[in-house]
């Protein structure tokens, strides 16, 4: 387990991509540029891999290995935390990459609910949780709330319930759902050690009045406190634009790609990659909001 596994999780937490060549397979050249384009561009030392802006769920359990270990590698001395997504929708898969995760030394992971076969409600719910921490007890365990993809509304508030007895590794919930009422409910129910951070990214500012501890997402630039009021505009007005003209992961991944000049390739099936054309006008777009220099 890393030093910093122990050390609470706040602040900026860039969801990673995974870089794909043209093919569709998975590109571990172009992973070494990303960390340091996070780090000395973007000032991001924190990194949340394979979740949904990275694809886990579209991914194998080996693709998943290798590139846990490669990100984890190429972060060393670089990133503070490297917080790995193992969740699955078999149990077992999710506890292989949980007890893979405690080989490499990640510094927490993160488990999203089921959802072909859904719990149906908040004891089943962190029964499962339970199965997945169990097989990794050292490593600081978050929940991943994600209603709009799982189709699981139970309030995550509900969860945290006698969750500490069950999971004592419990460190807290990345809450990507639009809820701010079961966002506040988890803030009022966290302990002094537990994290509460907001993955949707236009709310961000309500969310951190509401004391999130920290963010994570995709659409991140470096900025100074008494600059949130001006980030979360512009922000609105970046999303907004390709929102009305069609914006998805694809989209997000070709604008990374423009934006940053990486190369992280096309989305995987059956996400579809975004014309060239539509990314560039939002490309400039962006570049208006947010001069890079």
């Amino acid at each position: 387990m890393s030093q910093s596994a122990g050390k609470k999780l706040t602040g900026l937490i860039a969801a990673t991509f995974t870089p794909f060549t043209s093919q569709g397979e998975v590109n571990l050249s172009e992973i070494g540029p990303y960390i340091d384009y996070l780090t000395e561009k973007q000032g991001v030392n924190k990194i949340f891999v394979n979740g949904t802006t990275g694809e886990g769920m579209s991914l194998s359990v080996a693709e998943r290995k290798l590139l846990a270990e490669d990100w984890c590698r190429k972060a060393k001395g670089k990133m503070e935390q490297v917080i790995l997504h193992v969740g699955c929708t078999s149990l077992k898969d999710s506890q292989e990459l949980a007890r893979h995760a405690v080989e490499i030394g990640v510094d927490g992971i993160a488990v999203i609910a089921p959802s072909f076969f859904k719990p149906r409600s908040a004891e089943s719910l962190r029964a499962y949780l339970q199965e997945v921490a169990g097989v990794a007890p050292t490593v600081p365990f978050y929940y991943y709330h994600l209603p709009a993809l799982t189709g699981i509304n139970l309030p995550a508030s509900d969860l945290l319930e006698g969750i500490e007895t069950l999971i004592p590794s419990f460190r807290g919930v990345k809450f990507s759902g639009t809820d701010l009422m079961d966002f506040g409910q988890c803030v009022s129910r966290i302990l002094p050690h537990w994290s509460v951070l907001y993955g949707v990214d236009e709310q961000l500012l309500a969310a951190l009045a509401l004391g999130a501890s920290g963010a994570v997402g995709s659409s991140r630039c470096k900025s100074s406190s008494d600059m949130l009021l001006k980030l979360h505009n512009s922000l609105s007005q970046i999303l907004s634009f390709p929102c009305w003209s069609g914006f998805d992961l694809g989209v997000n991944k070709q604008l990374m790609n423009e934006v940053s000049g990486l190369q992280l390739g096309p989305p995987r099936l059956p996400l579809m990659p975004c014309p060239q054309e539509h990314a560039v006008s939002i490309k400039q777009k962006y570049q208006h909001l947010f001069p890079i220099r």
